[in-house]
């Protein structure tokens, strides 16, 4: 075996310990005393899991906040923000900036990490030349997935669809929008579509980022989605209108999204942030309920989305903490809803992105995270620190455990 690891909790059946054999970068044998000869790690009964999933990161303007002024906090203002910054950019810029946060990704545990990059006029295909040199570089410690998306609109910004498609021809592998930044958000939601079926590629949508539901382009996306067979590979992002709505008209869009098979990321810190800033008094999350949409049969994930810029003035790429914030803003207490927290940002995650050979099963590609706790709810609770971590059975960081120094 190239590792063993001795007395491991799965996160899949905690109650019990076994060995975990690796060979050939997957899982080759999962026993109790577990006959083998190699490198072995005593695990001590904490909490083996697949490798942490990151459906959705901005890497391309990421660790800008200090170039940035905010005022007043807001989406528009964040927007704006950005857009200014992004002129400067270039790619050795973009590609330091995205270097030092991927690596925070894999000091915490991830190893999977599907990043949105923009794509207009203003930065043309620049961030996309900083970012694709860490694909094959950080290959070692995580897969790396680049959405290609248009922050500022597409219908709107005349020559940014040729750059969307130039990025998905130079190394895009998703192709997203924002339509709530378009003249005609619908017809950016089609022509999204259009992208996909040409590349033969998967969807990730920015969607219903605003406090009502009156109107929501879900709906749309849904149409489009059954209209072209595209269940499972279509995921929309924030829906943070879904946390203003009635529960009839919650309920009615969990259903919904159901039976078209499209999956949802919830992105916590930015959602908070960002959300019900108009209000002086009680102010209103912003924050959807995905346990609840989980109910419904809807696939859903936690993710990161900033950090360190105006849109989230905060982060240091722990999914656990995401699934902690998410769990504390949205009133989760049921342990199997606690548990579901976990696995948003793990197994959920991985189904959301199509991952093939993902999990705890023999065979399964070893990407394994091992969390200082003895169950999923008690790592979320605790915010449980990321001990080791492995990508395809290499041995890719280890953190201490902390040592209190008592008086003799």
């Amino acid at each position: 075996m190239d590792w063993i690891l001795r007395k491991a909790r799965l996160a899949t059946e905690p109650a019990r310990l076994v060995d975990v054999g690796i060979a050939d970068g997957r899982i080759a044998a999962i026993e109790q005393d577990l006959a083998a000869e190699g490198p072995s790690l005593d695990l001590a009964g904490r909490l083996l899991s697949p490798g942490f999933v990151e459906t959705h990161i901005h890497l391309d303007k990421s660790c800008i906040l200090e170039r940035c002024q905010a005022k007043r906090g807001d989406l528009g203002e964040a927007i704006a923000e950005v857009a200014k910054q992004k002129r400067t950019f270039t790619p050795e810029d973009v590609y330091a900036r995205a270097k030092k946060t991927l690596e925070k990704c894999i000091l915490n545990g991830t190893t999977h990490v599907r990043t949105h990059l923009e794509v207009d006029p203003g930065i043309g295909l620049r961030s996309l030349q900083g970012l694709l040199p860490l694909v094959a570089e950080y290959r070692w410690a995580l897969d790396l997935e680049i959405c290609i998306f248009p922050q500022e609109g597409l219908l709107n910004n005349p020559g940014t669809d040729e750059l969307m498609v130039q990025g998905l021809r130079q190394g895009g592998r998703v192709v997203g929008a924002a339509p709530y930044t378009d003249s005609n958000p619908h017809g950016q939601i089609d022509r999204v579509f259009e992208m996909a079926r040409e590349f033969v590629i998967d969807i990730d949508m920015h969607l219903d980022f605003g406090p009502e539901a009156d109107e929501l382009d879900l709906e749309h996306v849904c149409r489009q989605t059954d209209r072209y067979r595209y269940g499972g590979r279509v995921a929309i992002g924030h829906v943070t209108k879904l946390a203003g709505a009635r529960p009839e008209r919650f309920h009615a869009s969990a259903r919904r999204l159901a039976d078209a098979g499209v999956a949802l990321t919830v992105l916590p810190s930015t959602d908070l942030y960002l959300m019900g800033r108009d209000a002086e008094r009680h102010v209103p999350r912003g924050v959807t309920a995905a346990h609840k949409l989980l109910h419904a049969g809807v696939n859903c994930s936690l993710s990161s989305n900033n950090v360190l810029n105006p849109f989230t003035p905060f982060g240091d790429c722990s999914l656990l903490r995401m699934a902690n914030l998410y769990a504390n803003v949205c009133h989760v207490g049921a342990v199997a809803d606690i548990q579901e927290c976990f696995n948003m940002v793990t197994r959920r995650s991985a189904r959301l992105l199509n991952l093939k050979a993902y999990g705890l099963a023999v065979g399964d590609q070893a990407d394994l995270a091992v969390v200082d706790a003895e169950t999923p709810e008690a790592a979320v609770a605790e915010l449980a620190p990321v001990l080791h971590a492995f990508k395809r059975g290499r041995l890719t960081m280890s953190r201490p455990r902390p040592e209190l120094h008592r008086p003799s």
